[in-house]
């Protein structure tokens, strides 16, 4: 198992506990929650479909709230056991089976599976054939249509969502370039907690606005975003089980499950992008000073739902703001990305090449860096992180190389 499965895995994790952790789970009680999520049809972290007790669950719980996240984290091992999991044979034979004979019975399933020698009755269970079976019946045959209602949470940081749209055109140096904006507005005060022109419209911009965000206004509860691939990474489930919040996405076609930011984004296009003349800005540092000031006036304008201006409807409830250390904010948003090390001790992230120390020649190592590259790390076996340089070549050249010396018999 390497290092990014047993991430994967305690990201999955905290996806199960994470109702308790931001304090939204419904039942009267915490072994109550425990025995509900246990009951409920479960996919692991690479979709295959298990049960998970109610004292495991219990146990993760505990062991996020006294280590946070790494306690999530598997131990390296040698595994007795292994997951007892459907192989991809089995699954394509179930799928098979059920869209030939859609009503077939699950212990039919079962026993054919058995008898083709697909599986063995002491490693997969009849249970285990029905989960998956009842999944498959959910995701071909119904889709539940909700009933879509206009809502507004009751406090300050249970909802931020987080949208992009097309900023103005610019002319720097003669060139137009297109802008991206990216914002986060807070559900029940409607307070743009941040916002900011990019070039790119990618998840390192958003992880920035969202670094920016926490640091003034605390972390939220949830955050609610669509399904672009901007939103919807491994690098944002990673982020936000690190910091304790839960991320929601908008189902497809649902627009109206985001319809604060987009209607704040229309406003923001009538009163200030129609409003201007984009050729007066010289460049990107221009625009974001203008569209900082309009953000400013919008948040201490009276907002006309809620009879205030947003700044004063969030700080009403000052007490709902759980703001994060200096240092948790600067270890929570490195990024995360496994590398193979060159014979000659060098790395390739992000089109930037980096030189590591000489002991990881050839290995693949796992490496945690800022999104503005102004710190690389390479993360150890003991989880504690190595600073690494950009690779000087001029430098490289001018350093006196130690022979090796063989002793003599």
């Amino acid at each position: 198992m390497t290092d990014k499965d047993r991430e994967r895995i305690a990201v999955f994790r905290y996806g199960i506990i994470s109702p308790l952790v931001v304090g939204s789970y419904i039942e009267l009680s915490k072994d109550t929650f425990y025995k509900n999520a246990s009951a409920r049809i479960t996919k692991d972290h690479d979709g295959n479909s298990y049960s998970i007790s109610p004292s495991t669950i219990e146990r993760w719980y505990s062991k996020y709230m006294k280590l946070g996240l790494e306690g999530l984290i598997p131990k390296k091992r040698v595994d007795k056991g292994r997951l007892r999991k459907l192989s991809d044979d089995a699954i394509l034979k179930i799928e098979e089976i059920k869209a030939k004979f859609p009503r077939i019975q699950t212990t039919v399933i079962y026993e054919t599976l058995i008898k083709d020698g697909i599986i063995n009755k002491k490693d997969i269970s009849l249970s285990s054939i029905n989960r998956f079976v009842n999944m498959l019946d959910i995701k071909n045959n119904y889709k539940v249509k909700k009933d879509m209602k206009r809502y507004e949470k009751e406090h300050i940081n249970e909802l931020w969502c987080g949208d992009s749209s097309v900023g103005p055109y610019i002319k720097v140096n003669g060139k137009k370039i297109k802008t991206y904006m990216i914002a986060l507005i807070d559900d029940a005060s409607r307070l743009i907690v941040g916002i900011k022109l990019f070039e790119n419209d990618n998840f390192v911009n958003l992880m920035s606005v969202i670094k920016s965000a926490i640091s003034k206004y605390g972390k939220p509860k949830y955050f609610n975003f669509d399904n672009g691939k901007s939103y919807k990474n491994e690098q944002m489930n990673l982020l936000v089980a690190r910091i304790g919040s839960v991320v929601r996405y908008c189902e497809p076609y649902s627009p109206e499950s985001k319809s604060k930011i987009e209607r704040w984004f229309r406003t923001l296009k009538d009163h200030w992008m129609r409003v201007i003349d984009w050729n007066n800005w010289k460049s990107l540092e221009e625009a974001q000073i203008s569209l900082l000031e309009y953000v400013n006036k919008y948040n201490n304008t009276v907002h006309s739902s809620l009879g205030k201006t947003p700044s004063e409807r969030f700080f009403l409830e000052s007490e709902y703001i759980k703001r994060l250390t200096d240092r948790e904010i600067k270890e929570y948003f490195y990024l995360e990305k496994e590398c193979k090390v060159s014979i000659d001790n060098i790395i390739n992230l992000e089109k930037r090449q980096f030189e590591v120390p000489y002991i990881y020649s050839k290995q693949l190592i796992k490496i945690r860096y800022s999104y503005d590259f102004t710190e690389v790390f390479v993360v150890r076996n003991d989880g504690t992180l190595e600073e690494i340089k950009l690779v000087d070549k001029i430098a490289n050249s001018k350093i006196k190389r130690e022979k090796i010396k063989y002793s003599e018999e």
